[in-house]
């Protein structure tokens, strides 16, 4: 899928869906609390939203401090937008990585370091909803007891979760069967001539070696030297997080809908959860479908609806619309298009680092 189709079936999805919901749940009690609502509450969910921006980069900044590289808040707040963006155009969300690293890379910073850095960052995120989640169900089981199939996703996402750590953990502790895979892999390429130059496999040897070496390098950097520094991310993606959640009972409140604190958090957090591993481009027509199902339980069905959308205008448009800027300023359409391809950033560094070292 190309960069610009996963860009329009987003929006596609996003637009059917929100059509969809409005036609089925608006009614004339909606328009009037969307009239009435309190301006001053819907700027402060707005503000809750830079917040989280904040956090969102500051953790980026420590992770990068944890593996010995300076990567600045400007460049912090361009890698949450990259995420957003990538994300946005993605199945399961899984694109924003590559851009991240592009973008580390051409700041100086090592692929593998940049790849361990943006992998760090989203595993800590779902550490933390590993987490949460769990224990929101147990104070509030009702969250999923009318939906079967809500019950029947959160398990299967436990279950890609589980897995995703468990490759993370062989990563580290068996370094040395990845590379063995990795020339396997580029072995068979060779012998269909997908490679045809010697002196290009031995170039993406050495990469790899180099790169394997980065990455481990920071997970040892991170978890020794800097571990008050792991520590700083770890208290940024919390409050990264509730940042976001808080947007929604702000938006409640500015439309006059009571609220409990607590429950829209667990809602929210089983939601996230559950988003992370939709296969649909930044989740779009899921998110906005299921959070007018999940919303249902913390408001009126007529309100739900469009809740969802408004809180997904919030937490995720404005900052896609700020990833599409920064692609558009900074990398280009067609850089986007290789790395959303999976052509860079490995090949460039590959171009230039191995050429440094050959």
């Amino acid at each position: 899928m190309s960069l610009r189709k996963g860009l329009i079936i987003f929006i596609l999805l996003a637009f059917g869906a929100g059509a969809v919901i409005i036609f089925r749940s608006v009614d004339h009690d909606t328009i009037n609390s969307l009239l009435a609502a309190d301006k001053c509450k819907l700027l402060l969910a707005l503000c809750v939203v830079f917040l989280a921006w904040i956090c969102d980069a500051g953790r980026f900044c420590a992770l990068s401090f944890a593996a010995q590289e300076r990567v600045s808040f400007s460049l912090g707040i361009v890698l949450t937008w990259l995420n957003y963006f990538g994300s946005a155009v993605t199945p399961m969300q899984s694109g924003g990585g590559p851009f991240q690293v592009y973008a580390l890379y051409k700041k100086g910073v090592p692929v593998g370091k940049g790849i361990a850095i943006t992998l760090m960052r989203t595993m800590l995120t779902v550490l933390i909803l590993s987490i949460a989640v769990p224990a929101a169900l147990l104070l509030d089981p009702e969250i999923l007891a009318g939906s079967p199939f809500l019950k029947g996703l959160v398990f299967y996402v436990f279950i890609v979760i589980l897995a995703t750590w468990a490759f993370i953990a062989f990563t580290v502790i068996r370094p040395d069967l990845i590379k063995k895979l990795l020339r396997i892999i580029i072995m068979w390429l060779r012998r269909f001539n997908l490679m045809k130059s010697n002196r290009k496999v031995i170039k993406i040897f050495i990469w790899l070696d180099r790169e394997t070496e980065n990455y481990l390098m920071n997970f040892k950097l991170a978890f020794n030297t800097g571990k008050l520094w792991l520590l700083l991310s770890a208290i940024l993606s919390v409050l990264h997080l509730l940042a976001l959640f808080t947007v929604l009972p702000v938006l409640m409140s500015a439309v006059g809908l009571p609220f409990k604190y607590t429950q829209t958090i667990a809602v929210q957090a089983v939601f996230m959860f559950i988003l992370y591993f939709v296969p649909t481009p930044g989740a779009s027509g899921v998110a906005e479908g299921g959070g007018a199902l999940l919303y249902s339980i913390l408001m009126p069905e007529n309100m739900a609806g469009i809740m969802s959308i408004i809180c997904r205008f919030f937490t995720d448009y404005i900052s896609i619309f700020m990833g599409v800027i920064v692609v558009i300023r900074m990398l280009g359409w067609g850089v986007s298009e290789n790395l959303h391809k999976g052509a860079s950033p490995e090949s460039e560094a590959l171009r230039e680092g191995s050429n440094a070292k050959v």
